[in-house]
């Protein structure tokens, strides 16, 4: 197979999307994000990455809390508006039509409509270049009851999930294989 170097970019993919909302009553925002993942088990951790020019950055910084809200693929247009709209003019709750909840254990609303809600404390914050970094403590779990299984375990393909890569969003596919699957027979 040929092979051709390329300008260093986002070549992991696909990125999982997500709608991160921050600030308080008052004061809060939603930011699309594909900048995400799981970066600790024990204690539960995720990292996003936000530039410090969005209006999010500053409310992240102020509060220190954050909401990790995983849309659905049929949310993509509402994905889509929340990343091309900024908090300091449009309300993109309103604009979006999504609804605020309260979060059990921070400020930051979660998304009612979004089936998978993580509450996060800012742990670490690390400034890498274009965007910072911002590692969460998750505190708390919220998930709709038709994500689980009969043992309460999360089936990713109940939520319906969203993509992100090179400018557009994907769906995701079906479950190919189980853990250790390929050394179990």
């Amino acid at each position: 197979m040929a092979k051709k170097m390329l300008r260093p970019g986002n070549f992991l993919y696909p990125l999982p999307v997500v709608l991160v909302t921050s600030g308080e009553e008052g004061e809060d925002n939603i930011i699309t994000v594909a900048w995400v993942g799981t970066f600790c088990s024990d204690p539960p951790m995720v990292g996003i990455g936000v530039r410090p020019q969005r209006y999010s950055h500053g409310l992240l910084v102020k509060t220190g809390e954050f909401v990790v809200n995983v849309p659905t693929a049929d949310q993509v247009e509402k994905v889509d508006l929340c990343g091309m709209k900024s908090g300091r003019k449009d309300d993109k709750f309103e604009l979006a039509g999504f609804t605020r909840a309260p979060a059990a254990k921070v400020r930051a609303p979660l998304l009612e409509e979004c089936p998978l809600n993580l509450e996060c404390v800012v742990r670490s914050r690390l400034s890498l270049g274009s965007h910072d970094l911002f590692v969460g403590e998750v505190v708390a779990v919220h998930v709709d009851e038709s994500a689980l299984d009969d043992r309460e375990r999360l089936v990713p393909e109940r939520l319906n999930p969203l993509a992100y890569h090179y400018r557009s969003y994907w769906s995701l596919g079906r479950r190919l294989l189980g853990y250790g699957g390929s050394v179990r027979k």
